[in-house]
């Protein structure tokens, strides 16, 4: 329930949004944790996307562990997807 009062729709749960979400957020806390590093961040992320190897991503702001709680084929997927959106 929320500030509207109950409502007599149903909500759908929608796993991949979830995840595409949760792809999103990480993205966008590496990203910005290579920036304040001084890193160029799009160069290091293609490099670990490409590679697989980790120490292309910061340690800092806990960066490294985040990025690896998501799989490369769904980092990239999200990529895709949002730069499609974005250019059809």
């Amino acid at each position: 329930m929320d500030d509207r009062g109950p409502t007599d729709e149903t909500r759908m749960w929608n796993e991949q949004e979830r995840r595409n979400a949760q792809t999103r957020n990480v993205l966008l806390t590496v990203y910005h944790a290579m920036e304040e590093k001084g890193y160029n961040p799009i160069n290091q992320l293609v490099g670990y996307l490409l590679s697989g190897d980790p120490a292309y991503i910061t340690n800092y702001a806990n960066a490294r562990t985040l990025i690896r709680t998501i799989e490369r084929d769904d980092i990239l997927e999200e990529l895709l997807r949002s730069y499609l959106m974005v250019h059809k």
